[in-house]
């Protein structure tokens, strides 16, 4: 959440850097400042009314001390008449607070500014590729068709369990998923990322605090009677690990790994881009988390970043590094870099992993800070990647690494599996 601070200090580039996010809101910047001067005109107003209480029950002491009953009891009437206004001034301020927290919570986070301007995904900035395409032997398929040609996955009775996306691993296809999972995690804890298996659904409060409510209200599943969410990524659980906590200085870097589910009711299109593991309503995702002081955030962006990207080379994976434009950002995000794998079946790109900084977004709404060695109490930023999302790792896995009679495995994963072929 936007500090009203920010706002104040420089209106106009607020507004400017949310026009690069494409909000369509801008008013909102004059009328947040506005409500927080009515707001510190009440609280002024409460504090001098509030003060001439204190020092008036002061008064009425020091009479009733000195035997002066007639003239304490018309003080009293004058208190009296002081404290409904007292009340009436909380009651306003109550309110006005209220509303001023529910505009400031649109407004999304300001994009870094080397930010890239534009709407689409075809307007992000390529900073990096590397690897090597495959060429495939003739007759090679996309992997739709090689899990129903090996039976690794079954799409068709994950439907009738639940319902279109929600896919049924099984044999080898079950396995496969679970080494990705199991290398993953080995791969970030090695990095000094401590392993976390959080709950996979989450009550209000802690959606709020990672910035899915309300902004993606509607997209998360959600279980009515006992008002919890679904989790659309190890991330809303695993960064409200630390809500409503003061870090100790020592603490930080706060480095957390974890694996999970994810759930997201997405409005899919139709056509092989959301075709078999391209797109589906659950699906696993390794996640690295960190917390850190703000003026170390960007350096340890590109750290993590760095580290998605070792993971990427030693799977053998084709890959590209994308900057994000503002119109392709999350809601939350101050800059975010998208990994791509190349699918060689589908001859695209496929996003695996978006790395973000969030700056103190998320950390302003779950009150977490930290305590400087000063004893001075200051803001965190909190910083998240996948580590990686498992359906499109899977899918340009057994695409690139497909020969007429099998699938073969990268040799980091050869030992996992306990096999040189998945296949």
């Amino acid at each position: 959440m936007l500090q009203v601070q920010v706002l104040r200090n420089n209106p106009e580039l607020v507004k400017a850097k949310l026009a690069i996010k494409h909000f369509k809101q801008p008013e909102l910047v004059d009328e947040i400042v506005a409500l927080d001067d009515e707001r510190k005109r009440i609280q002024t107003e409460y504090d001098t009314i509030q003060s001439k209480v204190n020092a008036a029950s002061k008064e009425i002491g020091k009479l009733m001390g000195q035997g002066k009953k007639e003239e304490a009891e018309l003080m009293k009437a004058e208190v009296a008449s002081y404290k409904s206004q007292v009340t009436l001034l909380n009651e306003q301020m109550i309110a006005s607070e209220a509303v001023l927290h529910d505009k400031l919570i649109v407004l999304p986070n300001l994009p870094a500014d080397i930010v890239p301007i534009g709407k689409t995904p075809e307007e992000n900035l390529n900073v990096k590729q590397s690897g090597t395409i495959p060429v495939l032997h003739e007759g090679a398929l996309p992997h739709w068709d090689l899990i129903k040609k090996y039976d690794l996955v079954d799409f068709e009775t994950g439907a009738k369990i639940t319902g279109s996306g929600f896919p049924l691993y099984k044999g080898k296809g079950a396995k496969f998923q679970r080494v990705l999972a199991q290398y993953f995690l080995d791969f970030n804890t090695a990095a000094g990322y401590t392993e976390y298996l959080p709950p996979f659904m989450v009550n209000k409060d802690s959606a709020y605090g990672t910035g899915q409510l309300p902004d993606k209200d509607g997209q998360m599943y959600h279980a009515t009677e006992d008002d919890f969410y679904l989790i659309p990524t190890a991330e809303v659980p695993v960064t409200n690990i630390f809500r409503d906590v003061i870090l100790k200085e020592e603490e930080l870097p706060v480095k957390m790994t974890a694996y999970s589910p994810c759930f997201r009711r997405e409005a899919g299109s139709f056509g092989k881009e959301v075709r078999g593991l391209n797109r589906v309503h659950q699906f696993e995702k390794v996640e690295i988390i960190q917390l850190v002081e703000p003026e170390k955030s960007y350096e340890v962006l590109d750290q993590m970043v760095a580290h998605v990207e070792a993971l990427l080379q030693s799977l053998e994976l084709p890959y590209r590094i994308l900057r994000l434009c503002g119109g392709d950002m999350s809601f939350t995000s101050a800059l975010t870099y998208d990994f791509e794998v190349f699918s060689a079946a589908q001859e695209r790109w496929l996003e695996v992993s978006s790395v973000s900084n969030f700056e103190g977004f998320q950390t302003n709404r779950m009150k977490c800070r930290y305590k400087d060695s000063t004893n001075k109490t200051k803001p965190v930023h909190s910083l998240n990647g996948s580590s990686l999302a498992l359906p499109r790792i899977y899918a340009s896995l057994i695409e690139n690494n497909q020969y007429d009679g099998g699938i073969k495995l990268p040799k980091v994963l050869q030992s996992y599996f306990g096999s040189e072929n998945l296949i």
